[in-house]
């Protein structure tokens, strides 16, 4: 073989390997968000840290950063505002795993319990203000949409004004009751 091939060749096989090193470090920082609800059992703003008891009486801990939006509460913008509201019910959007787990953002809906559902969307409303799932057992459950309502699609997290929900898909919906209302709060997909 000539050393000109040669070059050709291994210059390809090179970039290959390098297209292939890119790829690989984009799996990997694809990161997996993961829904948890609970009550908040306490805030440390030191080592800016949440801890939320979920209804199995489970105490999940979560990170939070200067990034970490809060939602529902007029006087609370990032995860440090939350020092004080002890015993309020949380909605937490998390991304990574185990001890690095950290909450992107969290939706403050105070003393009202939150509840889910699964099944297939069936009806997005005019102006996408209400959604209508039908569950497993056939049920159909129409939904109104939270203004500061988020989109979990398991990869991201979005505001629902942004990404909505559409018919066909799979989701858990994180709710609360008002007025014999049901407000969506959360759409992840399954």
């Amino acid at each position: 073989m000539s050393l000109s091939l040669f070059k050709r060749v291994g210059f390809r096989v090179v970039l290959a390997l390098v297209a292939m090193c890119c790829v690989a470090a984009a799996q990997a920082a694809q990161v997996s968000t993961n829904v948890i609800t609970g009550t908040i059992e306490k805030v440390d703003s030191g080592a800016k840290t949440i801890a939320v008891k979920t209804a199995d009486d489970t105490v999940e801990t979560v990170k939070f950063t200067e990034q970490t939006t809060v939602h529902g509460l007029k006087d609370a913008a990032k995860g440090a505002d939350l020092a004080g509201k002890e015993g309020s019910h949380v909605i937490v959007h998390t991304v990574g795993e185990g001890a690095d787990k950290t909450a992107h953002s969290v939706e403050w809906v105070g003393d009202k319990t939150v509840h889910t559902t699964e099944g297939t969307v069936e009806d997005v409303g005019k102006g996408s203000k209400t959604v209508a799932v039908k569950t497993a057992d056939g049920t159909k459950e129409t939904f109104v949409v939270a203004g500061h309502a988020t989109v979990d699609t398991g990869k991201d997290v979005a505001l629902y004004s942004a990404r909505g929900a559409k018919k066909g898909e799979h989701v858990t919906v994180y709710f609360t009751e008002e007025a014999g209302k049901k407000i969506a709060h959360v759409f992840k997909h399954l």
